[in-house]
C-alpha cells in the first residue's frame, strides 16, 4: 500500500477520444495503482477510457470499485468484471460516494461528465470541505482549456489564486502518483495537528 493513499477516485471519459495517448495514459492509471496497491474508485462504465483504467487495473491484480446510476446502465454498459459494483438511483450519489471513498482525485481525459466532476471536487476543496491532492494529468494538452478558464476566472476576479492553487496539472501518472502520496502525507500531517 502506497503510505496513506488507499484509494484514488478516477475521473475520465465514456469515450476514447482522438489521441491514442488517452488510452495509453488510463492504461497506465491503472497499472500504477494496482502496482501499489492502491484502489481504483471509478463510474463504474465499461466504454472508453473508464472502461480502459477498470481492464487496466483488473489486469495488474488491482482492486476497483465502480459505481454507476441505474439509468447510465444502457448508455455506460456497466461493467461486470469490477471487484465492487456499486449502482445507485442518482448522478450525485455516485459523486459523493466517489468523493467520500476517495483519498485522492486524478482527473484523466474526457468530456463534459469529467469536467462536471472535476469542477464539483475543487468548489468542494474551495470551499474546505476537503483538503485532499486534485491532480489534472495533461496528457497530450487536452486540459489546456480547462486550465485557461480556471486562470482566467482568477485574472477576471471571480476566483483568488488560492482556490486556483487547489487543483494541480501533472504531466503524467506517474507524477499524480508521486502528488498523490506527497499531498496525502501532507494532509494527514496537517489534521494531526488539530
Amino acid at each position: 500500500m502506497a503510505g496513506s493513499v488507499k484509494s484514488v477516485a478516477v475521473f475520465c471519459g465514456s469515450r476514447m477520444g482522438n489521441s491514442p495517448l488517452y488510452r495509453t495514459v488510463a492504461e497506465q492509471a491503472g497499472q500504477i495503482l494496482a502496482k501499489n496497491g492502491v484502489k481504483l474508485v471509478y463510474g463504474g462504465g465499461s466504454n472508453g477510457l473508464m472502461g480502459v483504467v477498470a481492464d487496466s487495473t483488473l489486469k495488474a491484480g488491482g482492486t476497483v470499485t465502480g459505481i454507476i446510476p441505474h439509468f447510465l446502465h444502457s448508455r455506460e454498459n456497466m461493467h461486470e468484471g469490477v471487484t465492487d459494483l456499486i449502482v445507485v438511483d442518482s448522478m450525485h450519489e455516485r459523486k459523493q460516494i466517489m468523493f467520500d471513498t476517495a483519498d485522492a482525485y486524478w482527473i484523466l481525459p474526457g468530456g463534459f461528465g469529467t469536467f462536471d466532476e472535476t469542477m464539483e471536487i475543487l468548489t468542494w476543496k474551495q470551499l474546505q470541505r476537503h483538503a485532499k491532492p486534485i491532480l489534472l494529468v495533461n496528457a497530450d494538452g487536452w486540459g489546456d482549456a480547462l486550465i485557461a478558464m480556471l486562470d482566467a476566472s482568477v485574472k477576471q476576479g471571480f476566483a483568488e489564486s488560492t482556490a486556483r492553487a487547489k487543483i494541480e496539472v501533472v504531466p503524467d501518472v506517474e507524477a499524480a502518483f508521486a502528488r498523490s502520496i506527497s499531498e496525502t502525507r501532507q494532509y494527514a500531517i496537517s489534521v494531526e495537528q488539530f
